[in-house]
């Protein structure tokens, strides 16, 4: 019961946030819609608003509540939060929604930090590829090691970590691919194509392993209700067939999606950073330009 209660507790506050954070993009999207028309185009906040929505589904849906009692629900959350929300959080564009849906004291307070040397400079460091590679790989071997993957399950604040780094290190790992600012330290768009391969190798080492091992590797699933009638090694087993699936499709989509743009830009849709207009708006439009690209 504690952790039943905890959970839902935890599930209001995220959903109560993840609301929020929709209805202050749909803000500012009307108000571009309504300057400047097609300059966040639907499919822009539609991409936005269905990240949010993956993002409820691994932490707060009824769903998230069976990661305790199945790893293969477990998996479903991390891959929710790494692989499939963060690129759709970025193709939605945030930044100049956001920047127009603040207010304008807000706005102005944050330009000069957006625009100062350091925060530049920490903008082409967090963009690094390498930098997010390793994040993301570090974060994904990390937090699938038996103790720390057992801390995250008997620990509810280790849990909230294990979460949040898991997102985290996804909106990391998808900023070179999807380019939502141009930050100067991005590589050329055909090492893209590369960097996604590499992604996939330990991806593939870790749900082989899991698949194809003849032992529970978790054994803290030993002591846990069998909501479905799976048995622990079939739980493993499932579990790391979907990473496998799931990493395999998703990069090799991403990867076709590149190698399409550099055989044929002009017959894509753009999905970088959303060009800028001119536009009568009553915020100076440097103000919002610098929070809109570091």
């Amino acid at each position: 019961m504690p952790h039943t209660h905890h959970a839902a507790v935890e599930s209001f506050w995220a959903s109560a946030v993840l609301i929020l954070a929709a209805l202050i993009y749909v803000r500012g999207w009307i108000r571009i819609r309504r300057l400047e028309r097609d300059s966040v185009g639907d499919w822009r906040a539609a991409s936005f608003l269905l990240g949010l929505f993956l993002i409820w589904l691994a932490i707060a849906s009824p769903i998230a509540a069976l990661d305790h009692q199945l790893l293969t629900v477990h998996m479903v959350q991390h891959l929710l939060l790494m692989t499939l929300a963060p690129p759709f959080i970025w193709l939605g564009a945030p930044g100049k929604p956001l920047a127009h849906a603040l207010p304008h004291r807000f706005v102005a307070f944050l330009a000069p930090i957006s625009r100062c040397a350091t925060m530049k400079r920490l903008g082409k460091i967090l963009a690094n590829p390498a930098l997010c590679w390793l994040a993301a790989t570090g974060t994904l071997i990390g937090w699938h090691i038996p103790t720390l993957f057992a801390l995250g399950l008997r620990s509810e604040m280790w849990h909230g970590i294990e979460q949040a780094s898991f997102l985290i290190s996804g909106i990391l790992f998808w900023w070179p691919v999807i380019r939502p600012w141009p930050t100067g330290s991005n590589g050329p768009e055909w090492s893209i194509i590369l960097y996604l391969f590499l992604a996939t190798l330990p991806c593939d080492i870790l749900s082989g392993f899991l698949v194809f091992c003849d032992r529970v590797v978790y054994p803290v699933y030993l002591s846990s209700p069998r909501p479905l009638g799976f048995s622990v090694l079939d739980d493993q087993q499932c579990a790391g067939a979907l990473m496998w699936t799931c990493i395999t499709v998703v990069y090799l989509t991403a990867g076709a999606i590149v190698a399409a743009r550099l055989l044929s830009p002009q017959s894509l849709p753009q999905y970088g950073p959303v060009k800028s207009e001119p536009r009568l708006n009553p915020v100076p439009q440097t103000t919002r330009q610098s929070l809109e690209i570091v």
